[in-house]
């Protein structure tokens, strides 16, 4: 085993939350990123609520809120008419589902991952480029650039979180498979707005004059831009100030609204394409070096922090000797069919969107918002480790709800702050499951919290909140993943079951 048990190479919100994960677990982990230094623009601004989630196991959740934008879209008509619209999806929450979808910057998610990175002790390396890298069957040797002049680096891993040109995904042979459609190219960047409430985020939506989005933040003067017309489809111009100024004219006829100078900005065509395999030896792919999307929806960056949250765990449990190398192979068989469903379902909610975009005032543009693109339906039920054995309310694979309850003392505690950490949690349905929690909590030396609620448990479920969610109507037990996900669902005396799980961890055997 090295020194240095993970390198990440790539430090965008994916590379940022593998690294945040695998520090708080004891993981000796560096990220390098090729950029001069940390990336300065909104590009990807919806935060999904299952991505709250996972800000919320990292402790994030309460500063990404208060950082957050409130949402009410403006949609405009041809004569200046409009209508504002809050979509539901965005904002419907209960107790089992407490976080809303969230408006921020990609430069902020990223700033507030990159601050726990630094409180747990390490900083991102950029202007550090991975050239090569080579493996075999105990390390990674990757050749850094930096400067002048090289460097290598040994790990026991090696993540390729490089974005969608990723070189770790090239050098590992990996093929890319999908489709770019040049027919549908989006000029993004970050200007100052006058002329416009910055309370709303502003949309123009006509299949003549073309697509325009104005979006604020909160606390910066900054505002996104994004604009996209028939005529530039053709032979797109590059992205500026003279271009945006002209389009915005054009698409709105309100000469009143002006924009400063771009201080960031892009050139965004369509893409949808993934990779066929997410592992190759001790080399993993995550985020855009793995898949890339259509906008609508924004599930792209969504999807990339939700395959390191997969990831995080199953190297952490390996590296400190809880699982088998084989546990590493799961990764790829949970996430390729989720990325292909992220595919699938940002295809088809930028189909519904265009469709609406004749509509006028009438169109509903919050169609891009779905039960689907929140994310907190998506499970592994078909994975090797979901196991189940009490088939009553939620399934093994699905993911963990939260509920709202009550300690000992009375005070307000949800599941969620049980479950916040790098460990497992046992949850025990009912007072007969007890000595069951016991057991298990001295058997298994892995990283494993347990709860009991019951009356004189560790939590009280006076308004039902926990039994509704999870669906029991007994008692039972339920195994939580690290990455709130059900691993088991067993009945509440059945203590070998869960110590069979999880000493089957350390005997999984890679088959690669």
């Amino acid at each position: 085993m090295s020194d240095l048990q993970v390198l990440i190479a790539g430090a965008g919100p994916t590379g940022l939350t593998l690294a945040c994960d695998l520090a708080r677990r004891g993981v000796a982990v560096r990220v390098i990123d090729q950029a001069p230094g940390p990336f300065p623009g909104s590009r990807a601004k919806g935060v999904t609520p299952r991505t709250v989630e996972v800000l919320d196991d990292l402790g994030l959740a309460q500063e990404a809120v208060r950082a957050a934008t409130p949402l009410v879209m403006r949609h405009y008509g041809r004569e200046g008419t409009f209508t504002d619209q809050r979509p539901a999806s965005y904002w419907q929450t209960s107790p089992a589902e407490p976080h809303p979808q969230l408006l921020l910057p990609q430069w902020r998610t990223e700033a507030i991952l990159r601050s726990l990175l630094g409180r747990l002790g390490v900083t991102v390396e950029y202007a550090t480029r991975l050239a090569r890298f080579e493996q075999d069957g105990e390390q990674v040797t990757a050749t850094v650039q930096r400067d002048a002049g090289g460097q290598v680096i040994v790990a026991d891993y090696l993540v390729g979180c490089d974005g969608g040109h990723s070189t770790v995904r090239k050098q590992l042979g990996v093929a890319f498979e999908g489709a770019t459609h040049p027919g549908q190219t989006l000029l993004i960047g970050d200007v100052e707005v006058t002329g416009l409430r910055p309370d709303r985020l502003h949309l123009w939506a006509d299949p003549e004059r073309g697509l325009l989005q104005l979006c604020p933040f909160a606390g910066v003067t900054a505002w996104q831009v994004a604009v996209m017309t028939p005529a530039w489809q053709a032979r797109p111009p590059a992205p500026s100030q003279e271009v945006f100024q002209r389009a915005v004219l054009e698409i709105t006829g309100m000469p009143q609204i002006t924009l400063g100078a771009p201080t960031w900005t892009s050139t965004y065509r369509v893409n949808v394409r993934m990779a066929d395999r997410l592992r190759g030896g001790r080399v993993f792919l995550a985020g855009d070096a793995a898949h890339v999307h259509p906008p609508a929806g924004g599930l792209g960056m969504n999807t990339g922090i939700q395959d390191a949250y997969n990831l995080g765990w199953k190297l952490g449990l390996v590296l400190s000797g809880h699982a088998g190398d084989g546990l590493l192979d799961t990764y790829e068989g949970e996430r390729l069919p989720i990325a292909a469903w992220a595919l699938g379902t940002s295809t088809e909610r930028l189909r519904a969107m265009t469709g609406e975009f004749g509509k006028g005032t009438d169109a509903d543009l919050g169609v891009v918002n779905t039960d689907d693109t929140r994310q907190l339906r998506l499970g592994y039920r078909w994975s090797p480790l979901s196991r189940e054995g009490h088939r009553q309310g939620v399934r093994a694979g699905d993911r963990a709800p939260d509920a709202p309850c009550r300690d000992a003392a009375g005070a307000s505690v949800r599941l969620f702050d049980i479950f916040r950490g790098p460990h497992f949690t046992l949850v025990g349905f009912g007072q007969s499951s007890r000595s069951s929690l016991d057991v298990v909590g001295d058997a298994w030396p892995g990283p494993l919290r347990t709860c009991l609620i019951a009356e004189a448990g560790t939590l009280t479920d006076a308004d039902g909140h926990a039994a509704d969610a999870y669906g029991v109507t007994g008692e039972a037990m339920v195994l939580v993943r690290p990455d709130g996900h059900l691993a088991l669902t067993v009945e509440a005396h059945d203590t070998v079951a869960v110590l069979n799980y999880l000493e089957a961890l350390k005997t999984l055997l890679s088959g690669r």
